[in-house]
């Protein structure tokens, strides 16, 4: 190839980028002004807009500005922190199964954030919720990696995952069965299916620190992750501590997943989908993937939470049971994809 294909191609690529993310930027703003409408109470977007800016009727603020805009923020920062951790532990373990769901991490915080509860040492609109949450996220990712090892392959990875998931889920359901409190317990089932509904302003106030800050962690080690890609001793060479670079990603993804969970449960498989959905559109660097990783993954979790307000039901649909529904399917032919990818053929 010329210097000037090279070129060529480069340019077209960069600007190929620029507008996905461009594109996912317009997408998640038109979903959030269409999750602040969408509800009991319908409005239009021109009532959205006249709401947020004190405008129309007291009713219409009211809805928009305290009950809506609450649930629409959490909707976007949490999943953009799921599409960006999903994205940060592909890149750092060179792994495209690599999510904070299938490594037991919010289990293991919806595990640290009941106990907390069950026990009596914080309520859910207590700071002392998410720091339970961090601790049991980052515990289990720390764990995982001790376990499966550094060069662990697949099948490896996915077992000690299961293992941590499945024991997370375990200890929550005996601290459920310890609990003197009925109303408490049934509390918990609800919780942990993971919902945006009723949530408030404290709500935000209580995840959007950890969110943000974990967000900023993840993004910081851009480079550390372009680097790795082509392998630890390069990695190294080039100065990249990777013992570092891999607790202060589990630093970041136990902040974020772990300040998401306290106020909202379990949402699975939202980091696992929006790498995979912007990898074609992108490329493989996983440093320019976290972006648009992000953007992806809020863009789904609005989609699903305004999803869970139109379909028909009895009882309101749990916005965690919706992406599970739908992220299932997704990691088998995943899981597919990757067999054939190996020479392993299909059954």
């Amino acid at each position: 190839m010329s210097v000037e294909s090279f070129t060529t191609a480069t340019g077209t690529a960069a600007r190929r980028r620029i507008g996905v993310t461009l594109a996912m930027s317009l997408l998640v703003v038109l979903l959030a002004l269409l999750s602040l409408g969408i509800g009991a109470v319908r409005l239009s977007p021109m009532a959205v807009v006249q709401a947020l800016f004190g405008g129309g009727s007291d009713v219409a603020q009211v809805i928009v500005r305290e009950i809506r805009l609450p649930r629409m923020i959490l909707g976007l920062a949490i999943g953009a922190i799921l599409g960006l951790s999903g994205a940060a532990l592909q890149g750092l373990l060179r792994n495209p199964l690599a999510s904070p769901s299938l490594f037991g991490a919010p289990q293991s915080a919806a595990f640290g954030a009941v106990a907390v509860i069950a026990l009596g040492l914080a309520d859910v609109r207590s700071y002392t919720l998410p720091v339970a949450a961090i601790v049991a996220a980052f515990a289990s990712v720390f764990a995982l990696l001790a376990i499966a090892g550094r060069n662990a392959g697949l099948l490896i990875l996915i077992l000690a995952g299961l293992a941590i998931s499945a024991l997370a889920g375990a200890a929550t359901a005996l601290v459920m069965n310890l609990s003197s409190n009925p109303f408490v317990v049934l509390e918990i089932a609800f919780w942990l299916l993971g919902s945006l509904a009723d949530r408030s302003f404290h709500h935000v106030a209580l995840a959007l620190p950890f969110i943000v800050v974990g967000g900023f962690i993840l993004f910081s080690q851009r480079n550390g992750f372009r680097a790795l890609s082509l392998g630890e001793e390069t990695a190294q060479s080039l100065g990249v501590d990777v013992a570092r670079l891999r607790l202060v990603v589990i630093l970041g993804v136990a902040l974020g997943v772990g300040g998401a969970v306290a106020v909202t449960g379990t949402i699975g498989f939202i980091g696992l989908v929006a790498p995979h959905l912007m990898r074609p559109l992108i490329g493989h660097d996983p440093a320019r993937l976290l972006l648009p990783s992000a953007l992806a993954g809020a863009a789904l979790l609005l989609a699903a939470d305004i999803a869970v307000r139109i379909i028909p039901a009895t009882s309101d649909i749990k916005v965690g049971v919706l992406t599970s529904i739908i992220g299932v399917p997704f990691f088998l032919y995943l899981i597919r994809r990757e067999r054939r990818a190996l020479g392993g053929g299909v059954a």
